[in-house]
């Protein structure tokens, strides 16, 4: 809730597509107007269509009357923590670096791995992780040998098969059903096309054999795979490499798939998890902080550098790359108070929703 200049965000509730949450949801927001004697004048939602938080808000708009403002998801990651570091309106665009999970892209694709040049009204996505098939959708997101499946497969899953026949995760993989999975990539079934940072994660934390089969909650692979990575590791190993370039749609892309080569020749040499681990975190604190470099010569409008999205709550990318940032000389704005995941993601959307709400207002 926003009124006054003040913000009013509520605790983490969870995942909405747990009844008993859903339920609770209802209730908090109730009771949070009742209290702060909130009246809106607006009603702000993410983009996704099927998410149960913009439907419920879809549904009050409508009962109520109310102009309905949807808002990109990682356009909202950024002004979250552009506005929780005090950024003025007119302190200039800033260069949202958002790496999470999932959000609903402005393509119909599925985005997580992102570089945007933004404001408190408007972005242009100007990088992003290269897209890779999500099989099964939801499904890819419980069992994490999914991703690594994904990955290896975009590579030409027949020759890394062949090439790698011995490796015990190649052989795990045969024993899925590749065939169905394959027939559903051809066809288009159920496999959105995702940028995920954080399906990368889990792409070679099942690598790894980090809750490869499946996970209780969301991000476990993740978390068990930056737990497997000594610190003293970090500035020893070397990084793995990624491919950068533009696209066709002049947008610049960051390919894992020179990543994936090193490290399928590391496990068949016997080389240990843990230094596996390592260099990977050490190859995305690489790739990430050289596209962020580029990218702040070709856009001299950038005053600021902002970090968002709930990979960042690994410490281990989180402080290697922020740290690489600061050497540029300029700002870099992260999270304090507010949660750098999607529990503060209201507050972005809410400052997004009134800069369009008074630009609509003075508009001629």
């Amino acid at each position: 809730m926003l009124r006054d200049g003040q913000a009013i965000l509520s605790q983490h509730l969870g995942d909405l597509e747990d009844a008993r949450t859903g339920r609770e949801y209802t209730h908090t927001l109730r009771l949070y107007r009742d209290l702060f004697q909130h009246q809106p004048q607006a009603i702000v939602v993410d983009k996704h269509p099927g998410y149960r938080s913009t439907q419920l808000g879809q549904q009050w708009a409508r009962e109520q009357g109310l102009p309905l403002i949807e808002v990109q998801h990682h356009h909202a990651h950024v002004a979250a923590c552009m506005a929780e570091n005090g950024w003025p309106v007119e302190g200039g665009k800033v260069l949202g670096i958002l790496l999470d999970g999932l959000g609903y892209g402005d393509d119909g694709t599925l985005w997580g791995g992102e570089f945007l040049l933004a404001d408190y009204s408007n972005y242009e996505r100007v990088g992003h992780f290269k897209p890779v098939a999500m099989p099964g959708g939801t499904q890819a997101i419980l069992q994490p040998w999914r991703n690594t499946w994904a990955h290896l497969q975009a590579l030409g899953w027949s020759e890394v098969s062949t090439c790698f026949a011995d490796l015990e995760l190649i052989q795990y993989l045969q024993q899925q059903p590749l065939a169905t999975l394959e027939t559903m990539l051809t066809r288009g079934l159920n496999s959105p096309s995702s940028s995920s940072c954080g399906r990368l994660f889990d792409a070679v934390a099942a690598a790894l054999d980090c809750s490869r089969d499946s996970i209780s909650y969301e991000g476990q692979a993740a978390i068990e795979l930056e737990a497997l990575t000594p610190a003293c590791l970090l500035n020893i190993v070397p990084a793995y490499p990624f491919a950068l370039a533009k696209n066709a749609a002049a947008c610049w892309e960051i390919d894992p798939a020179p990543l994936w080569f090193e490290l399928l020749k590391d496990l068949q040499t016997g080389y240990c998890r843990e230094a596996i681990a390592a260099q990977f975190h050490q190859g995305l604190i690489h790739i990430i902080s050289e596209l962020a470099q580029r990218l702040w010569v070709e856009y001299p409008e950038i005053k600021a550098i902002a970090l968002s999205g709930g990979v960042f709550q690994n410490a281990i990318l989180f402080n290697g790359i922020s740290q690489r940032l600061q050497g540029f000389g300029q700002p870099v704005l992260t999270h304090q108070h507010v949660p750098t995941n999607d529990g503060g993601i209201a507050l972005g959307q809410a400052v997004i929703g009134a800069m369009r709400q008074k630009q609509a207002y003075y508009a001629p």
